[in-house]
């Protein structure tokens, strides 16, 4: 498939920063249906991204046969029935994260993307070039065995990020935020924000066995979760540490693996990469050797070109895919569930990621 023509199904926040302006850099791909609730967003988004047309019913993306690929950019709650109706019409889909707040929903999802032949990307910034470095460094056995991992995506909160949004859409600020509303949202920052640290760790250092989490609520005006840490258990039996939360107004993405022979470590925006080895076996206060990875020699996309590429080839993205994704989600859930019942909880999915 040479051109892709995309439709959109959801015209907020993430449509308007993420999906719409990353689209333009996709060769041979045009936008040329956007579905929201406001006609508001929609008239304004449509005259920044050149979108053609624009509708108020969803069903309308699904339905039309010119489109060949869509786009799932709405709530959580609704991630897996739209995406679903989009595999079942015969279109390629990219899945915002996180792909669902329920395990029957998730499972539901791998088994249509199982049964049809469309491309599926359900987890964005999976490929990025610390990620598949870090993957490089594991296999070619630089670490030695993987004993740790550390990461952490965190922000200053959906108001902050909601700020910008609103200058986009040419809103004006408003308190009502549907990450706030449990009833909207569903869940907090852990699938909000989570999301990237757990998908990451996944994508390095494998499969999860157990989770034991504490989330709780700091600053924010919601019942659900700002701030969360989790443990991890991997199947090859390290343990990682993955952490969280809407109250970080300085910003954080810090990534880290450590081995046996040496260890990784991500900038606090995964901008660099350095990797760190003993100089000497026998004398514990001997400098390390500090090296910087070259990231360049790894393919500089974003998601959706990444999708895009999988999309020609024929193929499901490596680790981007709907079963990753639903490994994804039951570490999530299995987080919410060992604050609240003060537990570990064990990973009953099993993934393959080397």
């Amino acid at each position: 498939m040479k051109e892709l023509k995309v439709g959109i199904i959801g015209a907020g926040g993430i449509a308007a920063k993420m999906h719409l302006p990353e689209l333009q850099t996709v060769d041979d791909c045009e936008v040329v249906l956007l579905s929201g609730r406001k006609q508001s967003r929609l008239d304004v988004l449509c005259r920044k991204f050149n979108v053609p047309r624009s509708t108020q019913n969803y069903q309308d993306v699904i339905d039309d046969e010119s489109i060949n690929a869509v786009a799932i950019a709405l709530p959580h709650p609704l991630h897996v029935e739209w995406g679903i109706k989009a595999i079942q019409s015969g279109k390629h889909v990219y899945m915002q994260k996180p792909l669902s707040t329920s395990m029957d929903e998730a499972d539901a999802f791998v088994e249509e993307t199982d049964n049809h032949n469309q491309t599926v990307l359900a987890l964005p910034y999976m490929s990025n070039p610390h990620v598949l470095a870090c993957r490089d460094y594991i296999q070619n056995e630089k670490l030695g065995t993987i004993s740790a991992a550390d990461a952490r995506a965190s922000h200053g909160g959906p108001e902050v990020y909601y700020a910008g949004i609103q200058e986009i859409l040419e809103e004006k600020p408003t308190d009502d935020l549907w990450f706030f509303d449990a009833n909207k949202a569903d869940v907090g920052a852990l699938f909000d924000m989570g999301v990237y640290a757990i998908a990451n760790l996944v994508g390095v250092v494998g499969a999860v066995k157990s989770v034991t989490a504490k989330l709780t609520t700091v600053a924010k005006p919601t019942r659900l979760e700002d701030t969360a840490s989790m443990i991890l258990e991997f199947e090859n039996g390290a343990l990682g540490t993955a952490r969280t939360g809407w109250c970080d107004a300085a910003r954080t993405y810090e990534f880290s693996v450590h081995g046996t022979a040496g260890k990784l470590v991500s900038s606090r925006q995964a901008e660099s990469l350095r990797y760190y080895y003993p100089s000497s076996q026998v004398d514990e206060d001997a400098p390390l050797i500090e090296e910087t990875v070259n990231l360049s020699s790894y393919p500089m996309q974003n998601s959706h070109q990444h999708w895009a590429a999988c999309i020609r080839q024929g193929i499901q993205p490596p680790l981007s895919n709907a079963s990753t994704a639903r490994h994804v989600t039951e570490i999530l859930l299995a987080a919410l569930k060992s604050s609240r019942e003060n537990r570990t909880v064990d990973i009953q999915s099993r993934l393959t990621i080397y």
